[in-house]
């Protein structure tokens, strides 16, 4: 076997930095902590599409490791015999023979034992290249296409040829610019469908895992590599799930995660518990949404844009002009929070925005306790996003909501607050919130501060 130069590093190394690319650090991280330099540890991600093209799984002791390859290389290096190494190793004299005649490197002209390259003919030698299933079923590999990368069509059959996509540089979706329109089932989909269509038809099955290495892993042929862009994410490059939930959140401390927060804001029998969040229009433009969980009362928060917003070029890391940056966020908050009494202000439960990431300011001015919902976890905010819903009505996706003054704002609120609600008992937001507002003002009444 001619030798291509060096040797690639081990397999066991290999399984290492796929390992840690599962738990979420990045390539460059990955490749310096098991050894190899940060191009071959982007060239193993890149290749492989982010995905491990090897099992990371651990060999049986059927077979030699690295680590007694380098034991059997000290071992013949100092003249030691076949048989002697096999009792120093715990292996079958048949099997070091073997190993020193199949492995050894011949470069020199002559038979030398080196352990790095007898592990790298090794796993040469063990590989087993399987023909993918997509290649040899033409079928299979129609239906798969069709499914992802198909047409659009109207109810008479017509071709909807929606907008022009720019050319595929090999990079994830374009970002702010049209897609490709297709049929975009994702793979899950498709790999389920396949057993609805064809129950009776074993030749048309495939995991949507073996359609993801189609798509990502170089080489495998089956599926042309531009057709990620027809996937939802339409990334060029998988992702690790631990990744995309390893993103930092520096602003939320273990203090005030969602756990963290009181058992009474949990139901909603004691008022002053709200829950926030921000919607967003055209141009930076956003309006801030607060609402009282047990009378559903909503407050909306006026965030206009700053001086010399529009001006000039934005600066990185400069102050944040768009009307909802830490400082002006917290300025505007404040003041809608502070009209409350003190009794109606207990908790704020936030998204995970950075907006907020001045929250320590904002609970010692208002003695407001502030706490943020898990990552991906809205259902945990349930109020706050059925009103941002109902407030579509009003303010649309798409639409620059800094026309907006705040008296157009508390107008929108009023009339929000005086729609009656099935789950108040067809009551208002407003008649409830008073009588919080009577119940806290009665002398002799009882809180539970």
């Amino acid at each position: 076997m001619r030798s291509p130069g060096r040797p690639e590093p081990s397999r066991a190394v290999q399984r290492q930095f796929w390992r840690l690319i599962a738990t979420g650090i990045n390539s460059a991280e990955a490749a310096l902590t098991v050894g190899v330099s940060v191009p071959v540890g982007a060239r193993w991600f890149r290749h492989a599409g982010g995905m491990a093209p090897i099992s990371l799984a651990e060999p049986t002791g059927r077979y030699l490791s690295f680590a007694e390859r380098e034991e059997i290389a000290l071992l013949r290096a100092r003249q030691v015999g076949v048989r002697e190494i096999a009792r120093r190793t715990g292996r079958d004299p048949g099997t070091i023979s073997r190993e020193l005649r199949r492995n050894a490197a011949t470069r020199g002209g002559k038979q030398e034992y080196r352990a790095l390259v007898a592990q790298w003919k090794a796993q040469q030698a063990a590989k087993r290249p399987k023909t993918a299933k997509l290649v040899t079923n033409d079928r299979l590999r129609g239906y798969v296409q069709e499914r992802l990368a198909g047409n659009i069509r109207r109810p008479d059959g017509r071709v909807v040829v929606g907008p022009e996509p720019p050319a595929w540089k090999g990079l994830n979706k374009p970002h702010r610019q049209d897609r490709r329109w297709a049929l975009a089932w994702s793979p899950e989909q498709i790999s389920h469908r396949l057993k609805v269509d064809f129950p009776d038809d074993e030749s048309m099955r495939i995991s949507h895992e073996a359609i993801y290495q189609s798509l990502f892993i170089q080489g495998r042929g089956a599926l042309e590599r531009e057709l990620v862009t027809c996937l939802r994410t339409g990334r060029a490059l998988r992702r690790p799930r631990a990744r995309a939930q390893n993103r930092p959140h520096g602003h939320v401390t273990a203090d005030v995660v969602f756990s963290k927060r009181p058992a009474e804001a949990a139901d909603r029998a004691v008022p002053g518990h709200w829950e926030g969040d921000l919607i967003i229009g055209t141009g930076r433009s956003a309006i801030g949404t607060i609402v009282e969980r047990a009378s559903r009362s909503t407050l909306l928060v006026h965030l206009p844009r700053l001086e010399g917003y529009g001006q000039s070029p934005p600066v990185k890391n400069g102050p944040a002009l768009a009307g909802y940056g830490a400082v002006a966020m917290n300025v505007a908050l404040t003041a809608s929070m502070m009209k409350l009494p003190e009794q109606l202000r207990r908790t704020l439960t936030w998204d995970r925005g950075k907006e907020l990431s001045a929250h320590a300011q904002f609970a010692l001015e208002t003695g407001t306790k502030v706490f943020f919902a898990d990552p991906h976890s809205p259902w945990q905010r349930p109020t706050n996003e059925n009103t941002n819903g109902l407030l579509r009505q009003y303010f649309p996706k798409g639409t620059d909501l800094s026309r907006w003054s705040a008296d157009d704002l508390e107008a929108v609120a009023l009339a929000l607050n005086n729609r009656p609600r099935k789950s108040l008992g067809w009551r208002t937001p407003a008649e409830v919130f008073a009588e919080q507002l009577c119940s806290i003002q009665q002398p002799g009444v009882a809180t539970t501060d």
